[in-house]
């Protein structure tokens, strides 16, 4: 199939299972739409054994969709900007705090504690994995992935202080697990004994400040010029262009694009809201950018249920992963209680903000795609297995008793 065709296919299944849930099984969106196509997943590899030559051409097609390039170089930037543009700066600078911390320390701690307990599991299987990689395993399964908690929190009543938190530190610690994840990547490539702290400091520095200097500079730019104008088809296109140029310009600069569609995306959103920009133009703003990111989030959760079809299982790996969703609960945990515990004396938590973020802190699209850009020569079968197990698991698992879940802790 040519590039264009297999676009073809991925749209229309994805609105078949849009539809499917909509009309029948009515679960949110996203775990809806994963969890059929983790049936269809099913279907294909047992219609392999009756119908082997159609079951192989319907899965060539799908394992031939390249999903870390579609995902890093194309659809994260536009989800981050979507997710990014409807957050209120006056509301985000009220939490900034610990929408920073959770976002820096909380992924620094998760990535440390799941690196090195992981390094021990492998172990006690007899698996000789670096410690290395196994941080490296942890930096990309640290960050979280809230689009399909915030829709069951919004249902169950969520305060917006605790919305905000979750919103924020979920776009924020995307942008930053991917610059940890790069930078202990280069320190895998080029040899712990070859770079110092210095570099290693410098390296996160300039992905992480640039990016977010980056996205400040393009946010203004993008904002001044929508301003000089009154017509919304140029104003949104103006916003398309911000967030595709601007990411390629990061990707060029060597500095976060993720981070920079943050800033960009809440500068944008913000002063236009406050002033210069027309209701029309707002309302227009509004629903493309909604839009896009229901479309590319439905798109998003269907290929990592068909991710499915690509994983090299055994019973070692199916064990480990098990314990692996274990482990990074509890990392998860303690990079939440740690930074709210040292934080409650400057900032109001609300009533079992921990049990929330703790079980509301989903692993998605992102930890999938950074396994599968790993080289071979980094496990990368294996740490792909199992991000898709953790991911699988909090999806459908977390994703759909966080809702009960929360309206039981606030009856007690």
């Amino acid at each position: 199939m040519q590039s264009y065709e297999i676009f073809v296919f991925i749209i229309c299944l994805a609105a078949l299972f849009s539809y499917i849930n909509h009309r029948f099984i009515k679960w949110t969106p996203t775990i809806g739409i994963m969890a059929l196509s983790l049936i269809a997943s099913l279907i294909l590899m047992a219609g392999s054994k009756f119908f082997p030559k159609e079951a192989a051409g319907l899965i060539g097609v799908i394992t031939a969709i390249d999903f870390h390039s579609l995902l890093m170089n194309g659809m994260l930037s536009f989800l981050l900007f979507a997710g990014a543009i409807h957050i209120d700066a006056k509301s985000l600078k009220k939490e900034r705090m610990p929408v920073l911390i959770l976002a820096t320390v909380g992924i620094l701690i998760s990535t440390f504690l799941v690196g090195t307990m992981l390094y021990y599991i492998f172990m006690v299987f007899g698996m000789s994995i670096g410690y290395i990689y196994c941080l490296l395993f942890a930096a990309l399964i640290s960050p979280t992935d809230p689009i399909a908690v915030l829709a069951i929190l919004k249902e169950a009543g969520i305060e917006k202080s605790l919305e905000l938190k979750i919103a924020g530190e979920s776009l924020f610690n995307d942008g930053v697990a991917v610059v940890v994840f790069l930078t202990i990547l280069e320190v895998a490539q080029t040899g712990v004994d070859k770079l110092t702290i210095t570099d290693i400091s410098v390296l996160f520095m300039r992905e992480a400040g640039g990016g977010m200097l980056f996205g400040l500079a393009l946010g203004y730019l993008g904002y001044y010029a929508m301003k000089s104008i009154d017509k919304y088809e140029v104003e949104v296109m103006i916003t398309i262009a911000t967030v595709m140029g601007g990411y390629l310009l990061a990707d060029k600069l060597h500095i976060s694009g993720p981070l920079a569609m943050v800033v960009a995306g809440i500068v944008i959103g913000s002063k236009s809201r406050v002033s210069g920009i027309s209701d029309i133009t707002m309302d227009y703003l509004n629903k493309f950018w909604e839009l896009i990111d229901n479309m590319l989030n439905a798109l998003l959760f269907m290929l990592v249920g068909f991710e499915m079809l690509t994983l090299k299982l055994n019973a070692s790996i199916i064990a480990i992963g098990l314990i692996a969703i274990v482990v990074v609960l509890l990392a998860r945990w303690v990079s939440v209680v740690l930074p709210v515990a040292l934080m409650r004396y400057k900032t109001t938590f609300e009533k079992n903000a921990v049990a929330i973020l703790t079980w509301g802190g989903l692993r998605g699209g992102l930890s999938v795609a950074l396994a599968l850009s790993l080289p071979i020569e980094m496990h990368r079968d294996l740490f792909v297995s199992i991000t898709y197990m953790v991911v699988v698991f909090s999806i459908i698992v977390q994703g759909l008793t966080i809702g009960k879940f929360y309206k039981r802790l606030n009856a007690e």
